[in-house]
């Protein structure tokens, strides 16, 4: 149902005809001239983005590495947006999150309109004293591993992960920097807990693919990037490292399924060129042709409704 017509939403919003022509030109929002009420919170928090002095890249750049890192389709309603600086982080299930430099932040500002969040990600009237001591040490942690005192926030992490053990942000944490000094067991255990510990974490079974990658572990890897599409089926990077995977497995008819999902959502991402030449070389060595379901030829780059047909 679209209850509010495109003069609704400028009324409503104060906003003039230029500026929502800007934001679709933009790609911040998809042009319509019928909106539901969620279109219309979207576009709220774009004009009190705006307002704030948040350029178009800023907001574009934050919503589409959001997308490609947590798998959301629309951020800006399914995340509590928090201004860092020219960019944007979001808070999602207990941890506030820069997807563009891919690292959990803290947030301090007392000034900030956000509800205080649980560990498990649940909200709640007010933290209790222990969730406030959990967070200092998760904001000390983080500090000193953006400081490079790496084994300063390990030890932080794990004091949380003692104290809090369902805190999967930190399991994250701790297991990622396990993973860069190639300590790819103690990861694989870290990142499973998280799993555990938010089964709902589709960041904690992504990460967990890579770590079994590592370890040569093929299908158990795919299991976990598979669940990771399951909790959030737009997660780019998911469907890139799953194609990879596939291909390994010499499944490249699965892969190409892959690739192409990755292009629909990211197709001017930092891979987008690698994912574009695998389509093409996949379709010459399986005698494949993509074709609409009207049998038009079609493009690589924006599929639709595709089919896949043998020409062989």
């Amino acid at each position: 149902m679209n209850p509010y017509g495109r003069q609704d939403v400028l009324r409503i919003l104060r906003l003039n005809g230029r500026q929502l022509r800007n934001w679709e030109r933009a790609g911040l929002v998809v042009s319509k001239e019928s909106y539901s009420f969620q279109d219309l919170a979207q576009l709220r928090k774009l004009r009190d983005l705006r307002a704030s002095q948040v350029t178009y890249a800023s907001i574009r750049n934050s919503i589409v590495a959001m997308r490609s890192v947590a798998g959301m389709e629309n951020p800006l309603l399914e995340a509590v947006v928090i201004r860092d600086g020219s960019r944007l982080a979001f808070r999602h299930l207990g941890a506030v999150v820069d997807p563009i430099r891919r690292q959990f932040l803290f947030d301090f500002d007392q000034n900030a309109n956000l509800l205080p969040v649980q560990l498990n990600g649940s909200r709640d009237s007010a933290p209790s004293s222990d969730d406030t001591e959990v967070q200092g040490l998760f904001f000390d942690a983080v500090q000193a591993e953006e400081a490079g005192k790496v084994r300063v926030a390990m030890e932080l992490y794990e004091r949380i992960l003692t104290t809090a053990p369902d805190h999967a942000p930190a399991s994250i944490n701790l297991g990622t920097l396990h993973y860069n000094q190639r300590h790819y067991l103690r990861a694989e255990q870290l990142y499973r807990h998280a799993t555990v510990a938010d089964p709902n974490y589709a960041l904690a079974f992504f990460d967990l693919g890579n770590v079994l990658d590592e370890l040569k572990r093929s299908s158990e890897s795919v299991v976990a990037y598979e669940r990771a599409l399951e909790i959030a089926p737009n997660y780019a990077d998911a469907h890139y490292n799953l194609a990879l995977a596939y291909e390994r497995g010499g499944e490249s008819r699965r892969a190409l399924a892959h690739w192409q999902s990755y292009l629909r959502m990211d197709p001017s991402g930092p891979w987008a060129n690698h994912a574009r030449s695998q389509v093409r070389l996949i379709l010459k060595e399986e005698g494949l042709e993509i074709v609409h379901r009207g049998h038009r030829p079609a493009s690589v780059s924006t599929p639709k409704s595709l089919l896949f047909v043998a020409h062989k």
